[in-house]
């Protein structure tokens, strides 16, 4: 408690207009809410409290509701359709639980219903990309992973092949957190955290045998770049002798304060002019710009699949995330003034090269395109044929 008051009496010697407590990995009870809010409460009267929390443990309604309780002006929550697990709490239950207090909201249950159902089919419309979590974890208070990084981490250790070693991430998740000192993780700290309990897990490895192998194990970069110093100094300063071993063995000078004091100015202009130069004037505003500078890597990704698939904003979600079938139609609005009717006409055969050719019509005028169909299952493999430079055709025919 001494630490967070501390903290807030720092932050309002700053001339900051709000306190903000931001419990991102939901370990808030409502006994700790009580004595949180209310002795900030006491110390700063007159500087509006605003508190998030997720409800990954189940107890999120509970612990806003004392946190109102204790002089919050604020408190975070989700449209019901959308909360509970590692989102924010049920809006609705807040509502009703304070309903006939001092504290009521005045919101009215019956409209809020009405949002709920729009937000439900939203919820179902984007279903392929559930996490598959189907319950609270009360363990989140063992292993302090971050609601928002939760699914996430969920989601990656099933690209990484480690679905069946989960309760052990987690696990290795605490582990990772000590290691690498006991830091507030919230991103991009807590991706450095996770990364470290995956390649813990993936190595087999221990807290004690990544401070002693620390010389010479391939630590993900997320990790390095941390003990490096470049997202910032942890409170409690770096763990050693892990960052000396780390950062010597690598031939890397620490970053001395705060990381973005020394960082190279950027010409926002030229990278403008330069990202012009490749894509064209249309395709770049300023919003793409900053993208650029801030993702480069991310955004050529982007470019790369716009160029093939164009502007797929302006489908609708279910179109986008659904194929077509035969028969359906679909109105588009590219532009003002340039509407478009779709009609699916029909679907061909898969072919040897895993394409099918897709007839349609556009305002009534038929096309034929080859689409590659990820989906289909088709016997043998796509054999490359040598088109060019750098490549090498096989002799034999039979092959």
């Amino acid at each position: 408690l001494d630490y967070y008051l501390d903290l807030a009496r720092n932050l309002v010697d700053m001339g900051v207009h709000s306190l903000a407590i931001k419990d991102m990995a939901g370990l808030l009870t409502p006994r700790s809410t009580s004595l949180l809010v209310s002795a900030l409460r006491e110390e700063h009267p007159d500087v509006p409290i605003h508190v998030h929390t997720h409800d990954t443990a189940g107890s999120g309604v509970a612990s806003m509701i004392a946190a109102a309780q204790a002089g919050a002006d604020i408190v975070d929550a989700a449209i019901d359709a959308m909360s509970g697990l590692t989102s924010q709490p049920s809006l609705g239950a807040i509502v009703a639980n304070m309903r006939g207090t001092e504290l009521d909201t005045g919101i009215d249950l019956a409209e809020l219903g009405l949002l709920n159902s729009y937000w439900e089919s939203v919820r179902q419309t984007y279903a392929p990309f559930e996490s598959g979590q189907l319950s609270g974890s009360s363990d989140v208070y063992l292993h302090e992973i971050p609601g928002g990084q939760y699914t996430n981490l969920l989601f990656q250790s099933k690209q990484l092949g480690l679905t069946e070693r989960w309760p052990e991430i987690k696990k290795k998740y605490a582990e990772a957190n000590i290691v690498l000192g006991d830091i507030p993780k919230v991103t991009p700290s807590s991706k450095v955290v996770g990364d470290l309990a995956q390649f813990m897990v993936a190595q087999d490895l221990s807290a004690i045998d990544v401070s002693e192998q620390a010389d010479t194990l391939a630590f993900p970069q997320s990790v390095v770049q941390y003990l490096r110093g470049e997202i910032g100094i942890p409170p409690g300063g770096f763990p050693e002798p892990l960052r000396t071993k780390v950062l010597e063995s690598r031939g890397l000078e620490p970053v001395e304060g705060r990381p973005g004091a020394s960082l190279k100015a950027y010409n926002f202009e030229d990278a403008e002019e330069q990202l012009k130069s490749t894509y064209g004037d249309r395709a770049i505003s300023p919003k793409e710009t900053l993208s650029h500078a801030l993702y480069p890597d991310v955004f050529i990704d982007w470019k790369n699949f716009q160029s093939v698939y164009g502007e797929v904003g302006v489908l609708p979600t279910h179109i986008f995330l659904n194929p077509m079938k035969e028969g359906d139609e679909i109105e588009l609005s590219l532009d003002s003034g340039r509407e478009f009717l779709i009609k699916c006409i029909s679907l061909g055969q898969v072919r040897e090269d895993g394409t099918r050719v897709v007839a349609f019509e556009v305002n009534g005028e038929r096309w034929f395109m080859p689409v590659t169909d990820n989906s289909s299952q088709t016997e043998g493999s796509v054999r490359e044929k040598a088109t060019g430079p750098g490549s090498v055709g096989s002799p034999c025919r039979v092959l």
